[in-house]
């Protein structure tokens, strides 16, 4: 390595030696942040860090507000229903209702902790409705935790890179797996980690008229609730809506995630919603784990009892608020988190100016969004070799290759921490990264 680059190359030699790492590029995103901290401790140089999906906004003091109320009026001392409270359960109906233009029951409206659980009990549960039905099949890229709940839980599961496959070429493709009659559930996120990708109204017809051709049940991760900034989803109850698979069949579940939207990640506090059909739904081979043949009682009194009993309970008052404030039109969380849009479209530019493609970059025959993800490639290198190369330049990220991505040149950029104050660093290291290595 040069002995010119912005962070000492010996620094970041004896970090990597000493945790261990034979290839930085397919380290976990754990092992590149505890790479980072170590580097960044010794050195005092502040990384431009990409490579954590957190919020980088101050959470909304609705939240903040109403859960110190809770707390001062002693609900820690007594436990939650399951399913949670009323009140959040019919503000989660009408959030649906406002945002997406959806009729959801408050029954099948269960908090969770953070959207992670939601997924979790969603696998547990739905692998189980049918002996014939025990895969879960990813539309990927993808969050690489989804995948690990499948492992841990011993759940098989399929995957593909839906790159090649936009439009109608998803068609053929989602069948390939479905007509095998072994898949209980399909998921994706809408906007795409790692890739922001936003699937059409044209692809989410195709995906829900498969799910009930075959009588699969579709996960919708929306971690990134009206995110989409090419369109404005901030108006309640006005179109345009959250586009959602739900427009196309009856059996969904949406995670709703309270984390970016509502930069509340801390709280661990997300939302589940269950569709009325599916909810009311009776399969026999339920019966054996749950002793109860709904799923939507299998859920709840089944998985979600035994996994948490609930999710805690000051927490779901914060949701509550903010929710309700949403709901009522007094308050505009699109409006706070497009600063993530804003600040992706400044950095790409600082990458494609510096040699950088964009990998995903189109939705058909849109342009990409800009949102809290962006995915880049520099010639010449690997996803792997990149990430490798530009630790030295003080700037992380992680490989698309961890993600299901058959894009095995690129890198998931996430913006949320990247300070606009970082904005000179980083276009000074990206000039001298492109000076030392175009060709």
């Amino acid at each position: 390595m040069r002995n010119d680059t912005p962070i000492p190359s010996a620094v970041v030699d004896k970090y990597v030696k000493q945790m261990k790492l034979d290839n930085v590029g397919k380290a976990s995103i754990r092992e590149i942040k505890r790479l980072v901290d170590l580097i960044e401790a010794e050195t005092g140089q502040r990384f431009v860090r990409m490579e954590m999906g957190i919020p980088g906004l101050k959470p909304s003091p609705l939240g903040v507000e109403a859960e110190k109320r809770a707390l001062d009026s002693g609900v820690a001392s007594l436990y939650p229903d399951i399913d949670g409270i009323q009140v959040l359960k019919k503000e989660i109906s009408r959030f649906v209702r406002m945002f997406m233009n959806l009729d959801v029951s408050p029954v099948g409206c269960i908090p969770t902790v953070g959207s992670m659980q939601g997924s979790f009990a969603s696998f547990m549960t739905l692998t189980r409705m049918s002996r014939q039905k025990d895969t879960v099949l990813f539309i990927d890229p993808g969050f690489p935790v989804h995948k690990q709940q499948c492992r841990v839980l011993g759940i098989p599961f399929e995957s593909f890179d839906v790159y090649n496959y936009r439009g109608e070429k998803l068609r053929e493709r989602l069948e390939s797996f479905l007509k095998k009659g072994n898949i209980a559930a399909i998921l994706y996120s809408n906007p795409n980690n790692p890739s922001w990708i936003c699937f059409t109204e044209r692809e989410l017809e195709i995906i829900g008229e498969l799910a009930r051709k075959y009588d699969t049940v579709v996960i919708e991760d929306l971690a990134y609730f009206a995110m989409d900034f090419r369109q404005d989803l901030s108006k309640p109850g006005k179109p345009p809506y959250q586009v959602s698979v739900a427009n196309y069949t009856d059996n969904y579940i949406l995670l709703i995630s309270s984390s970016k939207a509502f930069s509340y990640a801390g709280q661990r506090i997300g939302m589940m919603v269950i569709s009325d059909h599916l909810f009311e739904r009776e399969y026999e081979d339920l019966r054996p784990y749950y002793g109860m043949v709904q799923l939507g009682r299998a859920m709840v009194f089944g998985t979600m009892y035994a996994l948490s009993s609930g999710t805690a309970h000051s927490p779901q008052y914060a949701l509550q608020a903010m929710l309700k404030a949403a709901n009522d039109g007094e308050y505009d969380f699109v409006k706070v988190v497009r600063e993530y849009g804003e600040k992706a479209g400044i950095m790409k530019k600082m990458f494609t100016d510096n040699g950088f493609s964009i990998v995903y970059d189109r939705d058909e025959d849109k342009p990409l969004a800009d949102g809290f993800y962006f995915t880049i490639s520099y010639p010449g290198f690997t996803g792997e070799e990149l990430i490798e190369r530009l630790v030295y330049y003080g700037i992380s990220a992680i490989s698309l290759a961890i993600t299901g991505s058959e894009r095995s040149e690129g890198l998931r950029a996430c913006v949320s921490l990247v300070g606009r104050d970082q904005f000179p660093d980083l276009k000074y290291r990206l000039e001298k990264f492109h000076g030392h290595h175009h060709k």
